[in-house]
């Protein structure tokens, strides 16, 4: 530049020249105090990030206080402010991931060179992509640098110090769409995506609860482990479930089928013990329920005591010597007294009454079971006994199979003064003498139970037998019935149809269609016969015709005529036939 910096009248011209209204107050130096070592003006505080040397950022502005640009001066040219008074130049909506700026009015004999010069105050540039029609797009590399571009909108650039107009323009700074811009955000949308979903998946795993430990294969030895632990009544639950999934995955063989129906039987015989417990919680929670009442009966009882000497202490007697303020508690007190005497009382009565429709219920369902649900249910009892029965000889056999390879071990250990093997051997014995008298029992009730299945049986044949008799009795009276009315079908059926013109209009119509099917001796359609009423008259209805056609079925008949697709219903006229049969 020709002029020298801190001559504050060459500035005073130049802005002259360019049309702009001096900045400073009259009176005073345009530019005060311009300090050329620091590129700026010391009396105007720094509020522009764009400012070379300094990168400060401006204190908060409020929003109803215009704001007060500098000059910014540059290698080449020179940047005025804007008038503070106008207001900020108008802005497109900015696109996702915006790093592009349009840049418009600039000079004619700008380069790219003085482009850069000037914007690269707000950042890297990556790109610059200039026209011959004074304007160009600027790609920066952070998403915050065009915010700073922004900011340079509404400037005046001057080139040196010339004052033609090729050498001058306004600055237009707005948000450009550039696919770039949008391809890298979206890439960035995607990276934060899979980033928040890969943290979602690592806290649904550290959330899930532990899977359960995989069940083991089948083999000898972990046969024998589970086999154990059936025995175990605190190990039972999980030696089963593995029990089951070997049987599911096939595991049952016929070199294995001995040791899957041993650990079955060990499964079994927790079937008792499982009734024996699920009685006992019943018996406590009886006990329980009796020990309930027992105790709401002993508060009723001193509830009673308590509203007893309310009673008591409101008769005239005592209740004379009271104040006012006693003689109100007490009363407050008797009625809280009473009212939770009632409530528990209620209760108590509610119990009993819950244990006398239970009893009532029981009472009811045994009178008024019915024939069929008393077989039923003799059959389902009688396939229980049978599968019982099954179970308990399966069982016998199983406990023999047991005391003889006990013998066999014993014979061959020689181990006779072992008290253990004879004590087991003696359990052994008691348990097969008490399976076989349960399994007598279960015979007898079984026979029992088919002795009442046949008699109920024979109950049902002798009934179907009586409903048989029944029905032919009904279907005989039926006959007869029919018999009767044949003879008396014609007089009823005359005073049913005496009167099946109901005017004068529908006699009428009766004598035109009858005039007109005469002279139609192969018949006619409906549509055929209602296109000539309609001559006669336009609100004769078709249906109506129809329906008087059909009740006088003695005077006019409806016959098919045709084949398959050509099939047609036709009316005749039967008059003169029909006079004869009535």
């Amino acid at each position: 530049m020709t002029l020298p910096m801190s001559d504050p009248t060459a500035w005073a011209t130049a802005m002259n020249n360019l049309g702009m209204a001096p900045l400073g107050i009259a009176g005073q130096p345009i530019l005060p105090d311009f300090d050329p070592a620091l590129g700026m003006m010391t009396g105007i505080p720094p509020i522009t990030p764009m400012m070379p040397g300094l990168g400060i950022v401006p204190p908060p502005i409020p929003p109803d206080m215009p704001v007060v640009k500098e000059i910014i001066h540059c290698k080449s040219c020179t940047l005025f402010p804007p008038n503070p008074n106008l207001p900020p130049p108008a802005t497109r909506e900015r696109p996702p991931g915006c790093k592009t700026v349009f840049v418009g009015g600039l000079p004619e004999n700008g380069t790219e060179q003085i482009i850069v010069e000037v914007f690269e105050q707000c950042g890297e540039i990556i790109a610059i992509r200039k026209s011959k029609k004074n304007f160009c797009h600027i790609r920066f590399a952070e998403e915050y640098m065009v915010d700073k571009a922004l900011y340079l909108s509404g400037y005046r650039i001057r080139l040196g110090s010339s004052t033609d107009k090729k050498d001058t323009g306004r600055l237009h700074v707005d948000f450009a769409q550039a696919r770039d811009d949008l391809y890298e955000w979206e890439c960035k949308q995607r990276m934060l995506a899979r980033e928040e979903r890969h943290r979602r998946r690592m806290e649904e795993e550290r959330l899930r609860p532990p899977s359960p430990p995989p069940v083991v294969h089948y083999s000898d030895h972990e046969c024998s482990i589970v086999a154990e632990k059936l025995k175990d009544d605190s190990k039972f639950s999980e030696a089963v479930q593995t029990l089951l999934t070997w049987i599911e995955r096939g595991e049952v063989n016929r070199r294995s089928a001995n040791n899957f129906y041993s650990m079955i039987q060990s499964a079994n015989s927790h079937v008792r013990r499982l009734v024996n417990e699920k009685a006992a919680h019943e018996k406590d929670m009886e006990e329980a329920k009796e020990k309930f009442k027992q105790a709401l009966s002993g508060i009723l009882i001193q509830f009673e005591q308590i509203v007893a000497v309310y009673h008591s202490a409101s008769k005239q007697k005592a209740w004379d010597h009271f104040t006012k303020a006693q003689r109100k508690n007490i009363s407050v007190w008797c009625k809280q007294a009473e009212e939770i005497r009632n409530i528990h009382n209620d209760e108590l009565m509610g119990i009993r009454r819950e244990e006398e429709m239970e009893m009532s219920d029981d009472e009811i369902e045994e009178t008024t079971e019915t024939k069929e649900t008393e077989e039923s249910a003799l059959v389902s009892q009688a396939e229980a006994l049978k599968e019982e029965n099954d179970s308990l000889r399966w069982q016998l056999d199983a406990y023999r199979n047991e005391v003889e390879l006990l013998k066999q071990e014993q014979g061959k250990a020689h181990r006779e003064d072992d008290p253990n093997k004879e004590q087991q051997l003696k359990l052994l014995q008691q348990a097969l003498q008490g399976m076989q008298q349960h399994l007598l029992k279960v015979q007898e009730e079984y026979k029992r139970k088919e002795a009442e299945l046949e008699k109920v049986k024979d109950d049902k044949l002798q009934v179907e037998k009586m409903l048989e008799n029944l029905k032919e009795k009904v279907y005989h009276c039926a006959s007869r019935l029919c018999a009767s009315n044949q003879d008396s079908d014609y007089p009823l059926e005359k005073t049913l149809n005496s009167s099946p013109i109901k005017s004068e209009r529908e006699a009428l119509l009766v004598g035109i269609i009858s005039t007109f099917l005469h002279v139609h001796p192969f018949g006619a359609s409906i549509e055929y016969i209602c296109s000539y009423l309609h001559r006669l008259d336009n609100k004769i209805c078709t249906s109506d015709v129809e329906c008087l056609m059909s009740r006088l079925q003695h005077t006019f008949k409806q016959e098919m005529t045709g084949v398959g697709a050509s099939l047609e219903k036709r009316w005749k006229f039967c008059g003169f036939e029909g006079l004869k049969l009535t």
